[in-house]
């Protein structure tokens, strides 16, 4: 854990666990479709999601500033602070592989659109994942506690050193 002690409660660091979460949101629509009960687990982030969905380059323009401005920025915060944005972004950038195959594979019927939706209840399991780690990361920084996600983790850690 080197130079990632936790301080005190932050919530700018956990506040960069809603980046992932945003990002990955648009993979759930299947399943909430099917189960309307998820829906409001998500209710409260509407416009959040609006906000975020706005302009196609907002996602990207937030993963520089989150890059640049926080996590490659040791003398203004703290390695906690950029060890929790490091994993935010990592948790994110796993999301460039199925928009990538969504976006090369794009059938509006048939069996390529069964094959969509399977592909898209998958990552659902992701954006699962993405929401647990919303919770998780978040409220282990309010209570000024290191979150350490499986499969990003180690990979956030190397960038901060």
């Amino acid at each position: 854990l080197g130079i990632i002690q936790p301080r005190s409660p932050t919530s700018s660091s956990a506040a960069c666990y809603l980046y992932p979460f945003l990002d990955g949101v648009q993979y759930g629509g299947f399943v909430l479709a099917q189960f309307p009960f998820l829906q409001t687990l998500i209710l409260p982030l509407v416009p959040a999601i609006r906000l975020f969905r706005s302009s196609p380059v907002t996602p990207f323009l937030l993963f520089l500033t989150l890059y640049f401005a926080v996590v490659r920025n040791p003398s203004r915060f703290s390695g906690y602070v950029r060890f929790n944005t490091m994993q935010a972004i990592v948790l994110d950038v796993l999301l460039i592989f199925p928009d990538l195959l969504e976006r090369s594979f794009a059938p509006s019927n048939g069996v390529g659109y069964e094959i969509l939706q399977s592909a898209d209840s998958t990552v659902f399991f992701f954006f699962f994942f993405l929401l647990v780690s919303l919770v998780y990361g978040s409220t282990a920084c309010l209570l000024g506690q290191i979150s350490w996600l499986p499969l990003v983790a180690d990979a956030a850690d190397r960038q901060v050193l």
